[in-house]
């Protein structure tokens, strides 16, 4: 492998990048184009196509195209995979961003800011979903839970022409997604009007309908083709400590799912809650809507705390206090309610399972908090009722990497464990196509993460530094007066278009003309029309390997033409 230096004209500066392969003007090797896999969609659980999203509304104006039609076309991209991109752009902790190569030079791309514009701007020109061909099927499917994973699951398999019936056993749709995350996160009229765009494609929709209560499961199993099982994980954990069974403790689903319906419980004015997830973030910070004081116990460090960090900060700037290495003894009664609660101060000693440091208590260092009201939200499970043969002990559903559980039946989201909304989106697409798969023939889809491109085979220095654009919150006196007002503001039409500038479009061309530029020898073929790609003359190539050199992301690479094998790496 050999290490080239070139120096790009108005760059002022060196850049080192390894070839593949190597050249020399007496090389065998040829240029080839390698589409690489971008870290951000690597990063993605349910593999959004974010380079070609940002691409299509970044090279608008080059390709001859509005900016009306590259929006929607940047909007039918999200859509192919995740049907309610303005719900996600507000509550998902973006794992993509944390992928993306640009993030040690000026910050990641806002790539959820962009989904939540993407999302909006759909909302607002009132795009329906597409669907996949135009034939009606026979199969009747049934999914159980009207969560994200069930959501996605019904949507996949409506828009190829399959009935889709939702049982839901609330009264509304949307699992946690309407009844764990707040309207200041989320606000409902965002949701509603993504579901209900979900259920125009002719999904019928059967709410206060429990599987096990309303309907039995075997009914289902005789009388549809398949099933899928969203249920979600709404039953909370307790504490396992004494007192805990007092009036006034609540756990962190029941607490928001009871702000979600408009009856939050009188928590008085001094409020514990213990965990440190989004979950107990969100209570902390409906308690704090609701005039109460609002003190939340972790018992590991900031660093290991798993929720969202922006959540953490925006609980922070709304008054939460945050005891960190702490964790809860007791529950202290009076009267038959809780007033109060024994703690440990913690100390962090080696990794548990799970990667982070186990939290040892330190003897002696017990202290009492007062309170008013105690919501432990340390995690939570499904509720089985009905569906009791599905559980396989504390692995609750176990599923294939086709969601299938057993025959016809088919799960997803948090049921199978606790994760992201991103992920249950995933869940219900892959079941969703394994169910395709089965009656049509036709292959699910499959995706490699191999080939991701990353820092050292893009040209960083090619890009200008641009500042990320950020998302802006609303004043803290403004949100506890409406305790329902959505905090975030989302990017305006020029921030929107300045950030999808920044993508670098990791592994894949986007027409900045370098390797054209570089070549000496007349071996590349600039494109007639814009979006054309660049062709290579190798007979008039000698293998420079200036345009691999020069190609900023990284998209070209050299290769002996009697070795390479171009399937290998595409």
């Amino acid at each position: 492998m050999v290490i080239k230096k070139t120096k790009k004209p108005g760059l002022g500066r060196l850049r080192t990048r390894p070839t593949v392969g190597g050249g020399s003007e007496s090389s065998p090797n040829r240029p080839y184009h390698v589409v690489k896999v971008a870290p951000c969609r690597a990063g993605c659980p349910n593999e959004t196509v974010v380079r070609e999203i940002l691409t299509t509304v970044q090279l608008a104006e080059k390709h001859g195209k509005s900016y009306e039609d590259a929006c929607k076309e940047a909007w039918e991209l999200f859509v192919e995979r995740n049907p309610m991109p303005a719900v996600l752009g507000r509550v998902c902790p973006h794992p993509c961003e944390s992928e993306c190569n640009r993030k040690d030079k000026d910050g990641g791309v806002s790539i959820n800011s962009v989904e939540r514009f993407i999302g909006d701007y759909g909302l607002e020109q009132g795009f329906a979903l597409p669907r996949v061909g135009d034939a009606d099927r026979p199969e009747k499917i049934a999914v159980i839970g009207s969560g994200p994973a069930g959501l996605s699951c019904a949507y996949q398999l409506a828009r190829r022409g399959y009935k889709v019936t939702i049982f839901e056993a609330l009264p509304k749709t949307g699992g946690m997604l309407r009844y764990g995350i707040p309207d200041y996160r989320l606000p409902q009229e965002v949701l509603d009007k993504e579901i209900d765009r979900i259920l125009k494609l002719g999904v019928e929709l059967k709410t206060n309908t429990a599987v096990g209560r309303d309907v039995q499961y075997d009914d289902l199993k005789n009388n549809f083709d398949a099933i899928f099982v969203g249920i979600g994980a709404h039953k909370g954990y307790k504490l396992g400590v004494p007192g805990e069974d007092a009036p006034n403790v609540y756990t962190g689903t029941g607490f928001l799912n009871a702000f979600a319906c408009g009856n939050p419980p009188d928590i008085g004015s001094k409020v514990i809650v213990i965990g440190g997830g989004d979950t107990a973030i969100d209570a902390a910070r409906v308690a704090r809507r609701l005039g109460a004081e609002a003190r939340l116990l972790y018992r590991r460090t900031r660093t290991e705390m798993p929720a969202i960090e922006e959540e953490i900060s925006g609980a922070e700037e709304e008054g939460v206090k945050i005891d960190y290495l702490v964790a809860p003894v007791e529950i202290l009664i009076k009267d038959g309610r809780a007033v109060g609660m024994k703690c440990l101060r913690m100390e962090l000693g080696e990794p548990d399972e799970s990667g982070r440091r186990r939290p040892v208590p330190i003897k002696g260092s017990e202290f009492d908090v007062n309170a008013t009201a105690i919501i432990p939200a340390i995690s939570q499970e499904p509720d089985f009722t009905g569906l009791d043969h599905l559980r396989e002990g504390r692995d609750w559903i176990k599923t294939d990497d086709k969601r299938n559980v057993t025959d016809n039946v088919y799960a997803g989201g948090d049921n199978i464990n606790l994760g992201l909304v991103v992920d249950a989106l995933f869940h219900g697409r892959m079941a969703a196509a394994a169910v395709h798969e089965r009656f049509s023939g036709e292959a699910a889809p499959t995706f490699s993460r191999e080939h991701v491109i990353r820092q050292d085979k893009v040209l960083m220095g090619y890009y200008e530094s641009e500042p990320r654009n950020e998302k802006t919150d609303i004043p803290v006196a403004e949100r506890f007066a409406n305790p329902n007002k959505e905090i975030s503001i989302g990017l305006t039409k020029e921030q929107f278009l300045e950030e999808v500038k920044r993508c670098m479009s990791c592994g894949m061309c986007f027409e900045c003309g370098q390797c054209w530029t570089y070549c000496q020898d007349s071996a590349i073929i600039k494109p007639l029309l814009p979006g054309q790609k660049y062709k290579f003359k190798l007979e008039f190539c000698k293998g420079c390997d200036k345009c691999a050199e020069n190609c900023p992301c990284g998209y070209i690479e050299m290769h002996n033409p009697a070795s390479y094998n171009p399937q290998l790496t595409s």
